[in-house]
């Protein structure tokens, strides 16, 4: 395949990983007891959204390495994989 298949693949992983690592550790002001004037209570007081990001690129490499890696050595023979269309 060629490798803007591969980054298409990636982009396509990483935000199915960024909405699945998007809330861990996250504690909303209601939970903290700090509220800021004018937000929600629910909002998260400290989202962490640059390590959250940092997670997600490294989560997303792993598993599109791994599908490459399957792809290339044909343990999985793809094109003997019955098609809808």
């Amino acid at each position: 395949m060629p490798i803007v298949t591969w980054a298409g693949i990636f982009f396509v992983v990483w935000w199915v990983v960024l909405f699945a690592v998007l809330p861990f550790g996250v504690k909303s002001q209601h939970e903290a007891g700090s509220y800021e004037p004018g937000t929600d209570p629910g909002a998260p007081q400290r989202p962490l959204l640059l390590i959250k990001v940092g997670a997600t690129t490294v989560i997303s490499a792993v598993l599109v390495a791994i599908a490459y890696a399957v792809w290339e050595s044909g343990i999985i023979p793809f094109d003997r994989i019955p098609m809808p269309f």
